[in-house]
């Protein structure tokens, strides 16, 4: 089982899990938060295309999230996967049988060799979820998109291998930065975004000996600095700032293998 970023950040993010033997491999990616172009350049950067998907997850409507979901589940029959909040907020679309379907909290969803379990996060979207990731030996824990730490997340990224957090900003750069008064409340209130600390605070409570990558993602450019996203998650493991994977929101980052 592995894993790779195509993007993060406010212009589009799009995650990529895989896991299964050579020839029968599941690929499930997790937003898509771009044009098909644009998504299709990026996988192709991968040595993949979008006919290699076999599924996508969409975490909540926001158009850095949901992209161009619906034209890739009709162009190339994928099953798309949201929930019923995300579904009304863009519209109650219809599509073909077979390719819309409904997560919530708590059902686990089985495609191919992987297991999504779905779980409530606050953020200001009509029902928005984030996922942990398995094949039955590994487990991937993603969080972006999350104003606050709840109980509820805390539990439910226990005992993960891997670790991809929101590290959106810091809050004396958003306090500073040229944003108006009204986003600033947004980004840094408590159904906006993660700033680097609280991804600390919520790394330090998931920090396990099996915990073998550490990703920082979905940072602001204009009030981040992926030193500081480093430094914070670093900090909360004891660990060098290199030992933190810093996503990018170009380039995303290279696969990491959870064995």
């Amino acid at each position: 089982m592995r894993f790779c970023s195509l993007g993060s950040g406010s212009s589009g993010n799009a995650t990529l899990i895989e896991a299964g033997p050579p020839g029968a491999v599941t690929r499930v990616l997790v937003d898509c938060g771009f044009t098909l172009k644009e998504l299709s350049l990026r996988l192709g950067r991968r040595g993949l295309a979008p006919t290699d998907l076999d599924a996508v997850f969409i975490t909540h409507e926001h158009g850095d999230h949901i992209g161009c979901a619906l034209t890739l589940a009709r162009r190339h029959g994928l099953p798309l996967w949201m929930s019923r909040g995300t579904w009304r907020a863009i519209g109650a679309p219809e599509l073909a049988t077979g390719l819309l379907n409904f997560a919530s909290d708590g059902l686990a969803i089985e495609i191919g060799s992987l297991q999504l379990a779905p779980y409530t996060v606050p953020h200001d979207a009509a029902e928005p979820l984030q996922l942990t990731a398995g094949d039955g030996q590994s487990k991937l824990g993603l969080l972006t998109d999350v104003g606050s730490l709840t109980a509820h997340l805390r539990e439910a990224l226990q005992r993960c291998e891997a670790l991809l957090l929101e590290c959106n900003h810091e809050p004396e750069l958003l306090a500073a930065s040229s944003y108006p008064h009204s986003l600033k409340a947004r980004v840094g209130g408590p159904l906006g975004h993660l700033a680097n600390g609280l991804a600390a605070e919520l790394l330090a409570a998931c920090r396990h000996d099996g915990l073998r990558h550490v990703v920082a993602a979905h940072l602001s450019l204009q009030n981040n600095r992926p030193a500081l996203a480093a430094q914070a998650l670093a900090g909360a493991l004891s660990a060098e700032t290199e030992d933190i994977v810093v996503a990018d929101a170009v380039h995303g980052f290279d696969w990491l293998d959870l064995r």
